[in-house]
């Protein structure tokens, strides 16, 4: 707009400029008659010709429901809740790996299987407290024998009930250790008929789902949780963004989301926000929002890039067609009509895009006519003419 205002102004200048050479040349006594001066030519305003008209198109300023939008890039992760990280259940040596990265394997089975002395020792301490329970239930079964034949008093008996059930505990807390070391109730049973000691544990997947990462190899001594694989259901996956702190104050669960996704062009997702944190990254200054994204073909892959618009509710705007604007210097213009075939090249403040059109801010009254198509060649016309008349001066 300062480079429309400059010319403006010079014009207004040079205008003043000739009317007082007039008014000096009129007060002298041998003073030339009067030439009156033709009105001044502004060289923003033209006036086409026939044949231009037939290229130009008349639109008015329209009110129609516009939705604010912002932009973000983003990606595809895998479902938090739907992921599981599988720990060796004991310190050992792995033995075998039994499956690989983005291999489907179902809850419960078999994925690795380690070797561990931890495992051995803690079978021995159970058959112990199996044996010492079997004494002390058959001492309690003898002491009430001998209390119903008088040989010996209650107060034994009492005293062998007590180790007995002492005896429950230890055999009570050396299973539920063998379970939390990975050994399943089955072959805890196996164990107490057959009293044999196995060194093998299992590493068994606790969900459905892909292998994403394979964190060991074959020989790597583990220790007990730490991790060993990363499984996900990728049935579903989430779409997240980091949303600059400047943009997030309108950020919230529910708003509208339009996602793309290019490494599958053509596809347009559409959905609602899931998820907004409540705080800031202190590092780079985003807030992490996200959207729950059904997968059932495996199509959306965890890392894939999309680029996340999301939308506010819409409301009524003043907006005009993008062909009818125009740069000039660093403004935004348009072409105002002034007269019937008389057009004037004004100045406009716009908003963001909206399709084909742009959200007018101010610069034009709502029901003037302006160039709605052919405003770039009626523009280039009028800087034509523009030359031209400085050439003729």
């Amino acid at each position: 707009m300062r480079n429309l205002t400059t010319i403006a102004s010079q014009l207004t200048l040079a205008a003043l400029a000739t009317l007082a050479a007039l008014g000096l040349s009129g007060c002298g006594a041998n003073a030339t008659p009067k030439v009156e001066a033709g009105p001044v030519h502004n060289p923003m305003e033209i006036t086409p010709s026939p044949e231009l008209r037939k290229q130009l198109r008349i639109s008015q300023p329209q009110r129609e429901p516009v939705s604010s939008t912002l932009r973000v890039s983003g990606r595809v992760e895998a479902d938090g809740t739907r992921m599981a990280r599988v720990s060796a259940p004991v310190t050992g040596r792995i033995l075998e790996m039994k499956v690989i990265e983005g291999q489907h394997v179902q809850r419960g089975e078999v994925l690795a299987t380690i070797y561990s002395t931890e495992l051995s020792s803690a079978q021995s301490e159970f058959l112990k407290a199996y044996s010492q329970r079997q004494v002390a239930d058959r001492a309690v079964a003898r002491a009430k024998q001998l209390l119903a034949a008088d040989v010996i008093g209650s107060a034994e008996l009492q005293r062998r009930e007590a180790e007995l059930q002492q005896a429950g505990l230890d055999l009570s807390a050396a299973g539920e250790r063998l379970r939390v070391l990975g050994l399943p109730e089955d072959a805890i049973k196996t164990l107490q008929a057959s009293r044999g000691l196995s060194s093998v544990s299992n590493v068994v997947s606790s969900i459905d789902g892909i292998v994403l990462e394979r964190k060991a190899t074959i020989g790597q001594i583990v220790q007990a949780v730490e991790p060993v694989f990363v499984i996900a259901d990728l049935s579903h996956v989430w779409l997240v963004a980091d949303v600059p702190e400047q943009s997030a104050g309108s950020i919230k669960v529910g708003k509208a989301v339009e996602a793309e996704i290019p490494a599958l062009p053509g596809q347009k997702i559409t959905g609602k926000l899931s998820f907004v944190s409540a705080t800031v990254n202190p590092e780079t200054r985003t807030v992490t929002t996200r959207m729950n994204l059904p997968n059932p073909h495996r199509l959306y892959k965890p890392s894939m890039l999309t680029t996340m618009t999301l939308i506010d509710g819409s409301e009524q705007r003043l907006v005009v067609p993008s062909s009818s604007v125009v740069r000039e210097g660093n403004d935004d213009c348009v072409f105002v009509q002034t007269a019937p075939n008389t057009y004037l090249l004004r100045p406009v403040s716009l908003g963001a895009d909206f399709g084909d059109k742009r959200v007018l801010l101010e610069g034009v009254r709502e029901g003037e006519k302006i160039i709605g198509e052919g405003a770039f060649h009626l523009n280039n016309e009028r800087k034509r003419q523009a030359v031209g008349s400085e050439e003729g001066s």
